[in-house]
């Protein structure tokens, strides 16, 4: 009986992932429970205990000593004594009323009770158990998809993932292992509910932690995550170590290591840049891979001014605004961008709408013919930019001239090489053409000593009459 009992138990407790001790309160609150239910009397204090060694289960009465009893749960000194015998009038008594059998309905009351307690016990181990891992990535497996809700069986839990979590670009299928991140957690007449995703930006920190150790042990730190699922994340990182370099360590030898983070989550665009308290050398990566030329930072607005060469705008930019979007996420300043060809031509007609008077102009004119090769103090870097600009369209312009010219007197060498082709051609068609005139001649001739008259006409027909 002892070692069946204790085999019984242990058996419970690995199938169910709890402890043998909570397979034993179980089964003594449900001797408690089947003891009422036998003996239809809920008021009663009964309590249950169960011998380890044993295996014997003992049901107790709780009774109060009292000098005339006239309540269920009292007792008189003479018997309490009889149970403990230095009992005194007030106190508790545990009198033992273990039944020799509990019968067919109590035994099937204790059953589901314990059924119920083991199951309460379980759903407490899986809560406490995945509360403890709530922003830590866990391994699942792909149960079922219902309603674009994909179920995922984590151990011996399940957890949801609902679209808002899922990545655009990313297909699920029964029996698919991933990597997700988890949520939350929480409490429901259900059991413990878990939500995972595999959208949040905080995935891709806990998978740089995974791959590179000096994010682990805190060597470098990860400042700030900007992420559209599926498309393209920028990560920020900074050294707090000096002499490592947080962009390299991040990305590996050869890229292997930010290699793997792209590979799980199935081709997204990671993009480190490095973190920098000056808030303008921090725009100016978190734009990467644009090149800046200049940052104007407005603490007042909270906007970053950035301008850009002109062959850079669209890439600053991004694709409908992608990188622009991200780099305002994670830097947390309104991201302005400019050409630097915009920002000149607006310098200009902001000059030009200030305006300077026919006199002023005359007289900076007379300043420059008096002082011929000297730069004028405080000449104005607008029109300087302009006059260069329009020296450089000329240039341009008499290029294309001389293109023109070059090209026209080709197009004459060509027509004279033609021209003298066709003559050459003449030539030789004359050349060719004279010895049979000869020939003919000489037929008619030899025709008229012959005595034939035969029809000459032209030229030829002179000759031959005179």
């Amino acid at each position: 009986m002892k070692g069946e009992f204790l085999t019984a138990i242990n058996i419970l407790s690995s199938e169910k992932g709890v402890a043998p001790e909570v397979v034993v309160e179980a089964l003594e609150s449900a001797l408690v429970t089947a003891y009422k239910r036998n003996f239809n009397d809920t008021t009663l204090n009964v309590t249950a205990h169960i011998d380890p060694i044993s295996g014997e289960p003992q049901v107790f009465l709780e009774k109060v000593v009292a000098e005339s009893p006239g309540e269920a749960n009292e007792i008189g000194l003479d018997e309490a004594r009889g149970l403990k015998a230095d009992a005194v009038l007030g106190d508790l008594i545990l009198q033992n009323v273990t039944p020799k059998s509990f019968g067919r309905i109590a035994a099937q009351t204790a059953k589901q009770h314990i059924v119920q307690k083991l199951r309460e016990a379980e759903r407490k181990r899986v809560y406490e158990e995945f509360a403890e891992r709530v922003g830590e990535i866990v391994h699942g497996l792909v149960q079922r998809i219902e309603a674009r809700t994909v179920i995922m069986e984590l151990g011996k839990t399940e957890a949801i993932m609902p679209p808002a979590e899922q990545v655009p670009i990313e297909r699920y299928f029964p029996g698919q292992r991933l990597r997700v991140y988890l949520l939350e957690v929480h409490e429901s007449h259900k059991g413990p509910q878990l939500l995972v995703s595999r959208a949040h930006k905080l995935m891709i920190k806990r998978l740089f932690e995974q791959e590179v150790p000096e994010i682990f042990n805190g060597t470098v730190e990860i400042k700030g995550i900007a992420r559209e699922p599926g498309a393209r994340s920028k990560v920020a990182v900074f050294a707090h170590q000096e002499g490592i370099d947080p962009v390299g360590s991040c990305v590996g030898l050869r890229g292997v290591r930010i290699q793997n983070i792209v590979n799980e989550l199935g081709g997204e665009k990671i993009d480190v840049i490095p973190w920098d308290p000056d808030p303008a050398t921090y725009v100016a990566a978190a734009l990467s891979p644009a090149q800046v030329q200049r940052v104007d930072i407005s603490d007042d607005e909270k906007t970053a001014t950035v301008i850009v060469p002109e062959r850079q705008l669209s890439l600053a930019i991004g694709r409908e605004g992608q990188n622009a979007r991200l780099a305002a996420r994670l830097t947390g300043w309104r991201i302005d961008i400019k050409s630097d060809a915009a920002v000149a031509r607006a310098e200009l007609e902001a000059w030009a709408a200030g305006g300077t008077t026919g006199d002023a102009v005359a007289a900076a004119q007379d300043g420059e013919s008096d002082a011929p090769g000297a730069e004028a103090v405080g000449a104005d870097p607008v029109a300087s930019a302009v006059d260069s600009e329009t020296l450089a369209a000329e240039s341009d312009v008499n290029a294309v001239d001389s293109d023109e010219t070059s090209m026209l007197a080709t197009d004459e060498a060509v027509a004279a090489k033609d021209s003298g082709l066709d003559a050459l051609r003449v030539d030789i068609e004359h050349e060719t053409k004279l010895p049979k005139k000869r020939s003919s001649r000489k037929r008619a001739t030899a025709s008229i000593e012959a005595g034939d008259a035969p029809a000459i006409d032209g030229a030829d027909g002179a000759q031959a009459a005179g």
